[in-house]
């Protein structure tokens, strides 16, 4: 990206602004994209963590998929799923905070033993699974805002930072150039009117 300038005090002023800004906004850049490189490692973990809870839970019940057959999905199902946003360095993340179910009443007394357990697991199991929903949704937000912040910590870097310092340089060299040739040129003229006049 090149860096659009005038060779005048203006245009210099302008990109010693823009430099100092770039400058001064750096170590925050670059502070935010290392903790979001943590965070971002931290849902890593935790999403793992809940895929091992989660295939725990489900060996848990491997006992009753024989079973599965005989239960009644319509017995339950989820109605709502309540949840807040939190911020982790700037960037908004869904957080779940309730999965309330819907039952449907069924015999106790009609009904095989199981089906009380076959409800906690399956509640068990879809609360598991929304969350490890709302962990990958962080994970994702959490990487596409560091993966942003690093391209404009490299912009600033790499780019733009020399760019506007080579421009400042540019700009001056000019100034000076023109600024020496404005001298010489009146030492001349001053020269020729004292020669004339002598």
């Amino acid at each position: 990206m090149a860096i659009k300038f005038q060779y005048n005090k203006t245009s210099l002023n302008d990109m010693d602004k823009q430099l100092k800004m770039r400058t001064r906004a750096l170590p925050t850049i670059k502070s935010k994209e290392s903790a979001l490189r943590l965070e971002v490692k931290k849902a890593k973990d935790e999403a793992e963590a809940f895929d091992e809870a989660l295939r725990a839970l489900m060996s848990q019940y491997d006992y009753m998929v024989s079973l599965w057959g005989e239960f009644d999905p319509e017995l339950i199902r989820v109605s709502d799923v309540r949840m807040k946003i939190s911020k982790i360095a700037g960037v908004r993340l869904p957080v779940l905070e309730e999965v309330v179910f819907e039952e449907r009443p069924y015999d106790l007394f009609s009904s095989p033993v199981w089906i009380a357990d076959g409800v906690l697991a399956l509640k068990e199991l879809a609360r598991q699974g929304l969350e490890r929903e709302f962990m990958t949704r962080k994970m994702e937000l959490l990487d596409h805002a560091r993966k942003k912040t690093t391209q404009k910590v490299n912009l600033y870097e790499k780019v733009q930072i020399p760019g506007y310092q080579e421009a400042i340089l540019k700009i001056k060299r000019f100034l000076e150039d023109e600024e020496n040739l404005s001298k010489s040129s009146q030492k001349i003229v001053k020269t020729r009117q004292e020669n004339q006049g002598g």
